[in-house]
């Protein structure tokens, strides 16, 4: 199985930038369709975007579609989301997490169809 393990949260003013990063261990993450999502106090957890194995397709939110960029370097075994011109409500707690492998990925917006989860990130944004 692969370890995921978030990195890149702080506290940041309305407007700023965030990169976060999501190194994988244990197995290669090469085999691995990888998502973010996010939760914010008292709210479900939200669907941000995804990643195929091999960078070829990525999927996003129609919300915040256009501020968030996903990537991957599957040679440092992680997987990047850079968040632009961030709100208040972009305030949550961001995990990163993969599917069961080897799947055909059509970035699926469920939490219940990825396997592994990191233990998450704090993105607090002030206004």
């Amino acid at each position: 199985q692969v370890q995921l393990v978030e990195s890149g949260g702080g506290l940041v003013q309305a407007g700023g930038s965030l990169r976060l990063s999501c190194a994988a261990s244990g197995r290669t993450i090469t085999t691995y369709n990888i998502a973010w999502f996010r939760q914010a106090p008292g709210k479900e957890r939200e669907f941000v975007a995804g990643i195929s194995w091999n960078g070829g397709r990525t999927y996003y939110a129609d919300s915040p579609k256009g501020q968030f960029t996903i990537s991957r370097n599957n040679d440092e075994s992680s997987v990047y989301l850079q968040m632009n011109s961030l709100k208040p409500e972009d305030t949550a707690i961001y995990f990163c997490a993969a599917d069961a492998g080897w799947t055909l990925y059509s970035g699926s917006n469920s939490p219940r169809d990825y396997r592994y989860w990191g233990q998450g990130t704090q993105v607090t944004v002030s206004s």
